[in-house]
């Protein structure tokens, strides 16, 4: 019995197209005309997308998710976040600002990537949050904006997360008073001047809603369900350079920003060739409610016309506070205020360094917070002067600057490690138990010991062929051998520094246009032509 290949073969076409192509291949092409050879062409072509077909549907079978088949046979991956609990919670991270293009999260390109950019990505990737929705959709809000350069050890944002407990699971997200995107919006571009490290957390599973971690070996046994340990799980996806520290239950109407009590900023420097005793008596005129106009960078997009802020400290302290001050070469400035202007530290700092080098009085931060007359007192025999506008001056560098710290009351924050709530028992032992977060700091903490005696021992192989550049000017303040001159050096921080041949105090200098003048002057300009741009989107969209 002979049985027809076409009843067993898969590719029926193809063994006809086998036969024919045998049958044909004793003929010579050179002898066909042109039709038999345009119809071998098409032969060839159909045969080879019936294959290439017949392939792609024998792997789709093994694939249930391919787009060849059909809706109905085709499971769907899609995470429906609305079928989970959600809560709101606060997160509380530290980040090292000269990787970054600032904190806020910015809707043009940047050089480089923001911190909110690259935390908003870790959640959406673990789906703690819907990407789809955005930052508004989770309610985003952030303590205190850093910029570009900036660092912080205490940062906190608050936001709607998904939870495995099922108690949250009727909670309704409430928007808060402002939102990453509107801030990115509204507060002006910066205008300033690897290998990942294994952190000891394993693998992470995204697709289980229980997302239990497993605990080490010296762990007991837990015996309540825990909430999603969010530490862990987002520590895994962040690059080394951001570290989640806490996080903490919220109500539904906590702001990360307005409900801070004061922030902590510190300024790190050298105490070469500074004053330190000056410097704490100009930062001492500090503490108290003042008119910062003069220590800030106006941004007249905000139309800000209250410049009062209140200091709680400003004191300035040997970093190691076991060195006494006399042996001791690295400072720093803490500064404890409930809130602070665009830029305010880095002006503050600017002038102290100018103190600290002999160039101002320390009285001179009493003239610059004098904005009205009587309005800040002096002490006997020093000068008074009133300045209603802002001289001109260059800040000090972002790199020593971090916001330390955001202080809340404890009836808003419980801060935790893990799952579990802090009142536990089991609490104190967190699956990270010191492998991942203090590992890895202590390892950068360690590299950063070695490049400090690396370049150290660069600047003493230096000095065997150069002398030191620093003399005396003219003034009798230090300044630096340049050019067959010495000229006056004003540091700025972090190693930074200005060269003048005449140093202007900072009375005398131009000043700046009054408040006023730069708010009005931005509303007949930019906000005009930006309201008419909205005024226009608007239009568009009702029609």
């Amino acid at each position: 019995m002979r049985i027809s290949l076409h009843k067993i073969s898969p590719f029926p076409f193809l063994c006809t197209f086998c036969r024919n192509s045998r049958a044909m291949s004793s003929s010579s092409y050179e002898t066909w005309s042109k039709d038999e050879l345009i119809a071998r062409l098409q032969e060839l072509e159909g045969s080879n997308n019936y294959l290439q077909n017949s392939t792609a549907k024998s792997l789709a079978r093994k694939r249930p998710d391919s787009p060849l088949l059909a809706p109905s046979t085709r499971q769907s991956n899609k995470f429906d976040f609305a079928s989970y609990p959600r809560r709101k919670i606060a997160l509380k991270f530290c980040y090292s600002g000269w990787e970054y293009n600032g904190l806020a999260y910015q809707l043009k390109p940047t050089p480089l990537p923001t911190v909110e950019g690259v935390i908003f990505d870790a959640l959406t990737r673990t789906r703690l949050i819907d990407p789809a929705a955005g930052y508004d959709g989770c309610s985003w809000e952030k303590c205190g904006r850093t910029d570009r350069g900036v660092s912080a050890a205490g940062q906190v944002i608050s936001l709607w997360v998904r939870s495995v407990l099922e108690e949250n699971m009727n909670q309704t997200v409430a928007q808060g008073p402002t939102s990453a995107v509107e801030d990115s919006i509204e507060e002006p571009a910066i205008d300033e001047e690897s290998t990942m490290l294994d952190d000891g957390f394993g693998s992470l599973s995204l697709n289980d809603r229980d997302e239990e971690l497993p605990a080490p070996l010296s762990t007991p046994a837990r015996t309540s369900k825990p909430e999603l340990d969010y530490v862990a799980i987002l520590n895994r996806v962040l690059p080394p350079t951001i570290r989640i520290l806490a996080w903490s239950p919220v109500s539904p109407t906590f702001s990360a920003r307005f409900a801070c009590k004061c922030r902590h900023y510190k300024y790190f420097f050298s105490s070469e060739r500074l004053d330190i005793s000056k410097m704490r008596d100009a930062a001492s005129r500090l503490l108290g409610l003042h008119d910062f106009r003069n220590m800030c960078k106006l941004d007249p997009a905000k139309q800000i016309t209250i410049f009062d802020r209140r200091i709680l400290r400003a004191d300035i302290d040997p970093v190691d506070p076991s060195t006494s001050a006399a042996s001791s070469s690295m400072y720093v400035l803490n500064l404890i205020g409930t809130a602070f202007l665009y830029h305010q530290v880095r002006h503050i700092m600017a002038v102290l360094f100018l103190v600290g080098r002999g160039l101002e009085h320390p009285s001179v931060v009493t003239s610059l917070l004098n904005t009205k007359e009587g309005l800040e007192s002096f002490q006997p025999g020093e000068s008074h002067e009133v300045v209603d506008s802002k001289p001109q001056y260059q800040m000090a560098d972002a790199l020593p600057l971090m916001l330390w710290d955001c202080m809340y009351s404890d009836d808003d924050v419980d801060w935790r490690t893990d799952g579990y709530e802090s009142t536990s028992d089991q609490s104190n032992d967190s699956t990270e138990d010191g492998r991942g977060i203090y590992h890895l700091l202590h390892s950068t903490r360690s590299r950063s010991q070695i490049y400090l005696a690396l370049n150290q021992h660069f600047l003493d192989a230096a000095s065997n062929f150069f002398p030191e550049p620093w003399a005396t000017t003219k003034e009798g303040v230090v300044g630096i051998r340049f050019g067959g001159n010495v000229m006056i050096e004003t540091p700025l921080g972090g190693g930074t520094s200005r060269k003048l041949q005449q140093y202007v105090p900072l009375l005398k200098r131009k000043r700046l246009d009054p408040v006023y003048v730069v708010n009005e002057r931005w509303r007949n300009g930019k906000g005009f032509r930006r309201d008419q741009r909205r005024m226009a989107a608007g239009e568009n969209e009702d029609e």
